[in-house]
C-alpha cells in the first residue's frame, strides 16, 4: 500500500537475487508516523526530505525490527515510548528477501522473511512469516538465527549508521572516537570484549581452584586426627568385648532368677488356697443367723400389726377426750379471769366512793379556816394581776400587728419572684425554641429536604436508594424539596396554611410502589409519611381560564413553580392549589371571601395567616395557626436566622435583667424574713407571760370566788349524788360477779368429770401400750441383731474378696506374670545367646543378676567415659576414614585435572591474543591502504595512525597543493568540506572491511559545502554500487546532483503536518 506522505523515483531497476536485503519497510503508530509504507531497492537508496518528516524513524525502526533495545537506539528509554502520542500500540514491519545461495531455510519461509514487531503500553512481541503471511515463529533465539546468519549487526555503525553515531564518529575531530568507531566497525571492539571474559573467567577460575586446594587442607587435617582416634579406640573394643559377655551372663542369670521366683510363688498359691474353706464357713454360719432372725422379725411384725389395730381406737377416744379436756380448762380460766376483772372493778368503786367522802369532809374543814384578812389580801393581788395582764397584753397585740405586717410584705415579695421566675422561665423557653429554629433552619440551609419532615427524611431517602431497584418509578417527594415560591416573602406563610400538609409528603406511580414506601418510611421510622398515588405518565394540566377564579389576586398555584410536572398536577387534583386565592390583608380576604361571590373560589388566606370560606350561608373565618411557621420554600433562609439571632440575643439579656432583678428580690426576702424571725420571737416571749399571767388571775379568781361563797352546799350535793350513784354500779356489779362464780364452778365440774373419763381410759389402755411398747422394743432388738449379723457376713464376704480372693488372684496374676516373664526372659536370653555357650563359660546358676548388673554397670560407665572422648564407633571411623581417603584422592584428581585444562585454555588464549594483535595491524594496515584508495579520487593522499595502547586514531592528508613539501595536514587544518570528505572516506574504508547484507547512514553530509557534498555523494554512489550491498542514504538536503542510474532509487518524504 503506498503511503501519500513518501514520493519515489522511477520504479524500474534491475533485480538481483540476493538474501538479508531490506525489500519493504511499514510503520504504524510508530514514533511520527501513523502509517508509512516504504519500498527500497536493491543496490543505492537515497531517502530525502525535510527536517521532523520521520527519515530518522526509518532507521531507528530497522534497529527495533532486528532486536535492538530501546536504550540502544538512543531515542527512547522504554518501547512504550516509541508509541504515538494518543495511541495505544505500534506495529514495526520489515520484509527481507531470502533467495539464493545464501537463503535461510527456504523450504519454511520461502522467497521472504517478514519481520513484525509489535509494541504495546505494557510488552512487546516479535512474529515471524513466511512469503505467504503464515506465522513461523515467535521467539527471539528465532529472530538471533536469522540475524546471525545474515550477518545484520545493527549496533555497528557500519551497519546502521544514526544520527547520534554521526555526530559523534563522522563530524567529531576526537582521535578517541575515531577509535572507538574503528574499533567497534571492525569487530574487534567485540573480540576484546570477548577475550577480555575469557581472561577474566579464566583468573577467575584459577583463583576457584587455588581455593578449592586450600580448602583441602582442613580435610587432611582431619584424616590426620581420625587415624590418631582410631588407634585410641582399640582399647575401648576390649572393654566392650567384656561388656557383652557380661550382658550374656547377666541375661541367663535374669532368667535362672525368674525360675526360683516362680517356684516360691507357686508354694504361695498353695498356702491361700488353704484358706479360703475356713473363710467360707464363718460366712456360712452368719447366713444361717441371719435367715433365723429373719422369720422372728416377720412374726414380730405381724403381733405388733394386731396390736396395733386394737389400740388404734383407744387411741382415738384417748385423743377426743384430751382436746375436750383442753377445752373445757380454757372456758374456766376465762371465766375466771372475768370474774377477777369484776371484782378489781369493785374494789376500785369503793376506793372511790372513800375518797369523795374524804373531800366532803376535807371541804367543811376548809370552809372553817377561812377569815376576812386574806379574802382581802387576795382581792388586791387580783387587782395588780389585773394590770400587769393589761400591759402585756397591750405589748402582745403591737408585736402581733408588726408580724402581720412583715409577713404580708413577705407575702407580696414572694408573689413577685414568683411572677420574676415565671418571666425568666418563658423568655428562656422562648430562648430555646428560637436557638432550636435557627439550628432547624441552618440545617435547611445545608439540606433543603429536611425542611419538608426533618432528619427522618434524609434517613427515608437513604432507604428508599437503597431499596431502589424494588420501585417501578423513583418515588417523587417531599413535594416540597421540588416546588419553588415566588415573592416568598410575603406568601410563605399563606401557603404554608393552604398546602403546608402536602409539601411533606411523597408520591408514587401505582400502589405497589407504595408499599414498598411505606415499608422504607417504617424503615427510616417515619410511621405518619403521607404517600400520593399520581400516574407519572400523564402531562401537565393545562387548566382552562374559566375554570379559575375570577379575580385579580393571585392564587397557589400560580405563585408556585416546578421542574418536575407530576408535582404540579398533584397539587392541582390533591390540593386544589388553583382554587386557593392569596389576598395581603384582613379586610381585602373577607371582601374576596364574602361580598364578591367568585366563581370556583374554594378558600381565601391571608398573608399573616387567617384562612377565610363561606360554605352555602355559613361563613368562616379561621385565625393563624400560631404554631405553624413560614419560610420553608423560601430560597433563603439568612434574614429569618439573623432576625431569630437577633430576638434570641435579646431574649438572652432579658433573662440576665430578669435575673438581676430576682436576685435583688431574693435579698430584700432574706432580710424580711430575718426581720420577722426576730418580732416573732419577742411574740412569743410576750404571748407566753401573757398566759402566764393570765394564768395566774383565772386561778386567783376561782379562789376569790370560793371562798366568797357562804358554804360549799352545792359541792357536798354533787359529791353525795356521785356516792349514791357508785353504790348503784357496785350493787350491780356484785349481782355479775356471782352470776359469773356460778358458771365457774360449773366449768370447773365437767372439766373435773372430763378429766376423770381420760384418767380411767388412759388406765385401761395403758396395759395393752406396755405390750405394744414391750412388742416394739423385742422388734427392734431383732433388727439390731439381723443388722449385726448382716454386718459381720458383709465383713467376712469382705474379708473373703478383699483379702483372701484378691491375695490369691493377685498371687496368679503374679504366677502368670512371672511366668510369661520368665519364658521372655528365657526369649531374650536365647536371642543374646545360647544357653550352651554360657554353660562352656562355666554357667551363671549361683550367680546374683544384681551383682552382675552392678559389675556391668561399672564397665559401661568406663567404656562410657572412654567413648566421650570416641563418641563415634570404631568402625564408623574406619568406615569415614576411608570415606575422608577416597574423597580426598577424587577431588585431588579433579583439581589436577581442572588446572591443566586452566593451562590449555590460557595457553589458547595467548594463542587468541596474538591472532589478536596481528590482524589489529593487518587491519590497520587495511585500513590506510583503503583510505588511500577513496582520497586518490579527488587527487589527495593521506594516511591513518592507530595506537592500540592509547586508543586514538588520527587522520593525516596531504592536499595537492601540498604535493611539493612533506608537510601533512592533520584534519584539524583543514576545510569543512575537505575534513567531512576524509572523514567519509575514512567511513567507507571501514565500510569496505566490513560485511552486511545492506548498510544504512544517516545525516553523512550536513556538514559539507555543495562542492565537497557532489564529490561525496559521487564517491559513496561509486562504492555502493561497486560494494555490491544494499545502501540506504538519509539526508535533509537536495539530491539532484546525484548521478541517474537505473540501480539508484530516491525517494522525497512529504512535508511534516502542522
Amino acid at each position: 500500500m503506498a503511503d501519500p506522505r513518501v514520493s519515489t523515483g522511477p520504479t524500474h531497476v534491475p533485480n538481483r537475487p540476493q538474501a538479508g536485503i531490506i525489500s519493504r519497510i511499514r510503520l504504524e503508530n510508530f514514533m511520527c508516523h501513523s502509517n508509512l509504507e516504504i519500498e527500497l531497492g536493491d543496490w543505492v537508496n537515497f531517502v530525502t526530505g525535510q527536517n521532523g518528516s520521520g527519515k530518522s524513524a526509518i532507521l531507528t525502526a530497522l534497529c527495533v525490527a532486528f532486536g535492538s533495545r530501546a536504550r540502544g537506539t538512543q531515542r527512547a528509554n522504554t518501547m512504550k515510548d516509541f508509541i504515538k502520542t494518543g495511541c495505544s500500540h505500534a506495529l514495526v514491519q520489515v520484509e527481507i528477501k531470502n533467495q539464493g545461495e545464501d537463503a535461510f531455510k527456504p523450504e519454511l519461509y520461502g522467497d521472504f522473511i517478514i519481520v513484525d514487531r509489535r509494541i504495546s503500553e505494557s510488552t512487546s512481541s516479535i512474529i515471524l512469516k513466511n512469503s505467504q503471511g503464515r506465522r513461523v515463529g515467535t521467539r527471539k533465539e528465532d529472530l538471533r538465527e536469522i540475524v546471525e546468519h545474515f550477518n545484520i549487526d545493527v549496533e555497528n555503525p557500519c551497519v546502521i549508521m544514526s544520527q547520534d553515531k554521526s555526530r559523534e564518529f563522522l563530524h567529531s575531530g576526537n582521535a578517541k572516537d575515531k577509535f572507538k568507531f574503528f574499533f567497534k566497525a571492525t569487530l574487534l571492539q567485540q573480540v576484546d570484549d570477548l577475550l577480555k571474559g575469557i581472561e577474566k573467567q579464566l583468573h577467575d577460575a584459577k583463583a576457584l581452584v587455588n581455593q578449592l586446594e586450600e580448602s583441602l587442607r582442613p580435610i587432611l587435617k582431619e584424616l590426620d586426627e581420625l587415624q590418631e582416634k582410631i588407634k585410641s579406640m582399640e582399647f575401648v573394643e576390649e572393654i566392650l568385648q567384656q561388656v557383652q559377655l557380661l550382658r550374656k551372663k547377666l541375661a541367663w542369670s535374669w532368667v535362672y532368677d525368674a525360675d526360683r521366683k516362680l517356684d516360691a510363688q507357686h508354694k504361695l498359691i498353695e498356702k491361700l488356697k488353704g484358706r479360703i474353706p475356713s473363710c467360707q464357713a464363718r460366712i456360712d454360719k452368719q447366713h444361717h443367723k441371719m435367715e433365723e432372725l429373719g422369720d422372728k422379725l416377720s412374726k414380730k411384725k405381724s403381733q405388733i400389726s394386731n396390736m396395733i389395730e386394737r389400740t388404734s381406737e383407744v387411741r382415738s377416744m384417748k385423743e377426743d377426750l384430751k382436746q375436750n379436756l383442753s377445752m373445757a380448762v380454757k372456758e374456766r380460766l376465762e371465766l375466771e379471769s372475768e370474774q377477777n376483772r369484776r371484782t378489781r372493778q369493785i374494789q376500785k368503786m369503793v376506793e372511790r366512793v372513800k375518797l369523795l367522802e374524804q373531800q366532803i369532809h376535807d371541804l367543811h374543814e376548809q370552809y372553817m379556816k377561812n377569815t376576812q384578812a386574806e379574802e382581802n389580801e387576795m382581792e388586791e393581788k387580783l387587782k395588780k394581776l389585773q394590770v400587769e395582764v393589761d400591759e402585756v397584753n397591750a405589748n402582745y397585740q403591737r408585736l402581733k400587728e408588726e408580724e402581720d405586717e412583715m409577713a404580708q410584705r413577705i407575702a407580696m415579695l414572694e408573689n413577685e419572684i414568683v411572677k420574676i421566675t415565671n418571666q425568666i422561665e418563658d423568655v428562656e423557653r422562648t430562648h430555646r425554641n428560637i436557638s432550636s429554629r435557627i439550628r432547624e433552619l441552618q440545617m435547611h440551609q445545608r439540606n433543603k429536604v429536611t425542611a419538608f419532615g426533618g432528619g427522618r427524611v434524609a434517613s427515608l431517602l437513604q432507604a428508599i436508594e437503597r431499596h431502589q431497584h424494588k420501585f417501578s418509578s423513583p418515588p417523587i417527594g417531599p413535594i416540597g424539596a421540588h416546588v419553588k415560591l415566588e415573592d416568598g416573602e410575603m406568601w410563605s406563610i399563606a401557603i404554608e396554611n393552604a398546602v403546608g400538609r402536602v409539601l411533606n409528603a411523597f408520591i408514587v406511580t401505582d400502589h405497589k410502589d407504595a408499599r414498598i414506601l411505606r415499608a422504607c418510611a417504617r424503615e427510616a421510622n417515619y410511621n405518619h409519611l403521607q404517600i400520593i398515588i399520581y400516574d407519572f405518565s400523564r402531562p401537565r394540566i393545562d387548566i382552562p381560564r374559566h375554570m379559575l377564579p375570577q379575580t385579580n389576586h393571585p392564587t397557589v398555584f400560580s405563585v408556585m413553580d416546578s421542574d418536575n410536572p407530576t408535582v404540579l398536577n398533584a397539587l392541582v387534583d390533591v390540593a386544589s392549589a388553583e382554587r386557593q386565592v392569596l389576598v395581603k390583608d384582613y379586610d381585602i380576604g373577607k371582601i374576596v371571601a364574602f361580598d364578591q361571590r367568585i366563581s370556583n373560589l374554594k378558600e381565601v388566606y391571608t398573608s399573616d395567616g387567617y384562612k377565610m370560606f363561606s360554605r352555602g350561608s355559613a361563613q368562616t373565618i379561621l385565625p393563624p395557626n400560631k404554631n405553624l411557621r413560614g419560610g420553608r420554600l423560601c430560597g433563603s433562609f439568612d434574614n429569618e436566622i439573623k432576625n431569630l439571632e437577633r430576638d434570641a440575643l435579646e431574649a438572652k439579656e432579658n433573662v440576665q435583667k430578669g435575673r438581676g432583678v430576682k436576685r435583688g428580690k431574693e435579698e430584700d426576702l432574706r432580710n424580711l424574713r430575718d426581720m420577722l424571725g426576730s418580732v416573732k420571737r419577742r411574740r412569743i416571749h410576750v404571748e407566753r407571760q401573757l398566759r402566764t399571767k393570765e394564768f395566774e388571775l383565772e386561778d386567783m379568781k376561782k379562789m376569790l370566788a370560793s371562798e366568797a361563797s357562804a358554804a360549799p352546799a352545792s359541792t357536798v350535793d354533787e359529791l353525795h349524788r356521785e356516792i349514791s350513784k357508785l353504790h348503784d354500779e357496785i350493787q350491780e356489779k356484785e349481782t355479775l360477779r356471782e352470776e359469773l362464780q356460778k358458771k365457774v364452778n360449773e366449768a370447773g365440774t365437767k372439766a373435773k368429770e372430763l378429766k376423770m373419763s381420760f384418767e380411767n381410759l388412759c388406765e385401761s389402755a395403758k396395759s395393752e401400750i406396755d405390750a405394744l411398747a414391750e412388742a416394739e422394743s423385742e422388734l427392734m432388738m431383732i433388727e439390731k441383731d439381723l443388722h449385726e449379723a448382716e454386718a459381720e457376713k458383709k465383713y467376712y464376704e469382705e474379708q473373703m474378696h478383699s483379702k483372701v480372693l484378691a491375695e490369691l488372684g493377685n498371687a496368679e496374676a503374679e504366677c502368670r506374670d512371672l511366668e510369661r516373664s520368665c519364658k521372655e526372659s528365657h526369649r531374650k536370653a536365647s536371642i543374646i545367646c545360647p544357653e550352651s555357650e554360657i554353660q562352656a563359660l562355666g554357667g551363671c546358676k549361683e550367680s546374683d543378676p544384681e551383682q552382675l548388673s552392678a559389675q556391668l554397670s561399672r564397665l559401661k560407665q568406663r567404656l562410657e567415659r572412654e567413648s566421650q572422648r570416641f563418641p563415634e564407633s570404631i568402625d564408623d571411623l574406619r568406615m569415614l576414614c576411608e570415606k575422608k581417603e577416597r574423597k580426598i584422592s577424587r577431588k585431588q584428581q579433579t583439581y589436577k585435572a581442572f588446572r591443566e585444562k586452566l593451562e590449555a585454555c590460557e595457553k589458547a588464549l595467548e594463542l587468541r591474543w596474538s591472532k589478536f594483535q596481528r590482524n589489529a595491524t593487518l587491519l590497520k594496515r587495511q585500513l590506510t591502504w583503503q583510505f588511500n584508495g577513496h582520497l586518490k579520487k579527488k587527487g589527495i593522499s593521506g594516511q591513518i595512525k592507530v595506537s592500540y595502547e592509547e586508543q586514538t586514531l588520527s587522520v593525516e592528508v596531504k592536499m595537492p597543493q601540498d604535493a611539493s613539501s612533506s608537510s601533512v595536514r592533520d584534519t584539524r587544518g583543514l576545510s569543512g568540506g575537505e575534513r567531512s570528505f576524509s572523514t567519509l572516506c575514512f567511513a567507507l574504508a571501514l565500510h569496505e572491511m566490513t560485511e552486511a547484507p545492506f548498510r544504512a547512514m544517516d545525516e553523512f553530509d550536513v556538514f559539507m559545502d555543495a562542492v565537497s557534498r557532489k564529490i561525496s555523494l559521487d564517491a559513496i554512489v561509486d562504492f555502493a554500487l561497486s560494494h555490491g550491498s544494499q545502501w540506504i542514504f538519509i539526508t535533509p538536503h537536495d539530491i539532484s546532483m546525484v548521478k541517474h542510474d537505473e540501480r539508484i532509487k530516491k525517494q522525497q518524504m512529504a512535508a511534516p503536518r502542522g
